[in-house]
């Protein structure tokens, strides 16, 4: 069988076992998200993975680069990495995302073992210099999106964070409905 053969037959097992499974999400044919772990888990974590032209001959791409996982350092995320790297290998020349995916979240704990939730605040400052020199600077913090605002920006945005195409066409409409358009004068 040829490489687009294999990968038509894996594309067609992987869409029936994962069918309605909130977990697994295949941005098209040959790129997919896996989520290991629940949305509410601080260990939880996405699997990026794009097929390369010659998969399964060759390794398919995997990365951590998920907004999804910004909460995970960057040691942790080396060794998920690593120990995926592993797996691909002792399955180089086979289908093996399902194996993957079985594998990753079989190891979560073990992958996620050393893991410290990292948490990146940003701050504003703002200074009066009008003031006296005894006051201190005052630190306003940053709006924090409540899970669900942050998983609604997750499941309208693709896999690399950006809005598709068109996702605003019924402000547009709505827009022109009440302005008219060029004939209207």
């Amino acid at each position: 069988m040829t490489a687009n053969e294999d990968q038509e037959m894996e594309l067609e097992a992987l869409r029936s076992i994962y069918e309605g499974d909130e977990c697994f999400k295949e941005i098209s044919p040959g790129s997919f998200q896996f989520r290991i772990g629940d949305l509410e888990d601080s260990k939880a974590f996405i699997l990026d993975v794009t097929w390369p032209e010659m998969y399964p001959e060759t390794a398919p791409q995997i990365s951590l680069d998920a907004f999804f996982n910004n909460r995970i350092s960057a040691e942790t995320k080396q060794l998920i990495l690593s120990k995926l790297e592993e797996q691909v290998e002792a399955n180089l020349g086979t289908a093996m995302m399902y194996t993957l995916f079985e594998w990753a979240k079989e190891n979560q704990e073990a992958l996620m073992e050393n893991h410290k939730p990292t948490v990146t605040a940003v701050t504003l400052t703002s200074s009066n210099e009008a003031t006296t020199g005894s006051m201190a600077k005052k630190k306003e913090k940053k709006e924090q999106l409540t899970k669900a605002q942050k998983r609604r920006i997750i499941n309208r945005t693709d896999n690399k964070g950006e809005l598709p195409r068109g996702w605003n066409w019924v402000d547009v409409i709505k827009h022109l409905s009440k302005t008219g358009g060029k004939d209207d004068d």
